[in-house]
């Protein structure tokens, strides 16, 4: 097809440009204008209901032009005819994402930050969507919260992840029981120090978002440890830029077995978000298979995965402190490095209940709930 102009729209081989209300013009896809066309979605579900895989020529427009701050196009073949507001196209000019409101900057934070975790009350957030908003936001920018007032119940674990989003199974089920066991299946289930780690990384996935209520802790010792391994690794980036390389785009082996399961993943030990920002790592010494990495190539590997490693220890990132019972810290398993220190099991009662939820489903609650007319 040869360019021409029509109503100030120019025609191309392959899209048009179109002058915007502000002045410039910009191109546009015709494929993009063909299967982004508003009849191409449900009024009612959003959802795409046009198959541009079941056209049989591309798409080509028999005329388009402008009328009102309107780009009207008539396709060539079967006559449909597609409408775009101006202001619409302008967003869209220079590939510009769709803005997100779940998609918060991160504020990082070090070993003092105990005292500022922010705090909500169960039973207000069962009553206060706008306070879950709150909460939500502060998982999104903080990566932990502490929820005090928890009832000493198993609902009100339940309730609580809830209101976040469905229980998120792993291997070990649908909920957990952090107490000394008689035949532990897991670290976690005796009095032994537990190194600093995140949860699950043998999954493919690992679950988002951990739940740990505190039901009761009596015990001497057994104080949480926790760091935001988000801070850490943006350290790292600034003070060793071939360490953070190598740790940011090397898949190592996870693994876990026991009994009935055999779990086993690759993951990177520092995750990067799509604007190439740190937004947490996955880190457990107690999970890592043999690296089965090319040795050669391990002489850099491991001096740098080490290096991380103590970095992860070091008190300028660790905070240290008792869980009591009723609180219910909640932290992104993504971000948020974890461990305990070792008790005196004759002493008292431990016992946390744990359970997970999805990210992804956090952040479509939080866009529901900050959405005007989005949620009821």
């Amino acid at each position: 097809m040869d360019s021409e102009f029509s109503g100030h729209v120019m025609l191309q081989p392959h899209g048009l440009t179109v002058p915007l209300n502000d002045g410039t013009s910009a191109y546009f896809n015709y494929f993009w204008l063909r299967d982004n066309c508003p009849s191409s979605f449900d009024s009612q579900t959003r959802e795409r209901i046009f198959d541009i895989f079941a056209q049989a020529d591309e798409p080509v427009p028999e005329t388009a032009r402008i009328s009102r701050d309107i780009l009207e196009i008539v396709w060539r073949n079967d006559g449909h005819v597609t409408r775009y507001a101006l202001d619409f196209l302008a967003h869209y000019a220079q590939g510009t994402k769709r803005t997100d409101p779940a998609d918060l900057p991160r504020r990082l934070w070090y070993a003092d930050h105990y005292t500022a975790i922010p705090r909500f009350s169960q039973p207000a957030l069962l009553a206060d969507t706008a306070l879950v908003a709150n909460w939500i936001k502060t998982l999104l920018v903080e990566g932990v919260a502490i929820v005090t007032d928890m009832p000493d119940s198993d609902e009100a674990l339940t309730q609580t992840a809830r209101l976040i989003g469905h229980i998120r199974p792993t291997f070990f089920g649908e909920y957990f029981d952090v107490r000394t066991h008689i035949a532990p299946t897991n670290l976690a289930y005796t009095a032994r120090a537990l190194e600093l780690h995140t949860d699950t990384p043998a999954e493919d996935v690992a679950p988002g978002v951990q739940f740990l209520h505190c039901r009761a802790n009596s015990v001497l010792g057994g104080d949480s440890l926790f760091l935001d391994g988000a801070a850490a690794a943006t350290d790292l980036r600034a003070e060793c830029p071939e360490d953070f390389a190598l740790l940011s785009q090397t898949h190592i082996p996870y693994y876990c077995e026991h009994d009935d399961y055999d779990m086993r993943s690759r993951q990177k030990v520092i995750e990067l978000d799509e604007h190439g920002e740190v937004s947490g790592v996955t880190i457990s010494q107690h999970m890592a298979d043999i690296f089965d990495l090319p040795q050669d190539f391990l002489d850099l590997y491991y001096p740098a995965f080490v290096r991380f490693g103590r970095m992860l220890q070091s008190p300028k990132y660790v905070m240290r402190f008792r869980l009591e019972a009723g609180e219910c810290i909640v932290f992104d398993n993504h971000r948020i490095v974890h461990g305990r220190a070792a008790y005196t099991a004759e002493s008292g009662e431990r016992y946390l209940r744990g359970c997970y939820t999805d990210r992804g489903e956090m952040r479509s609650r939080y866009r529901a709930l900050t959405t005007p007319g989005r949620f009821k």
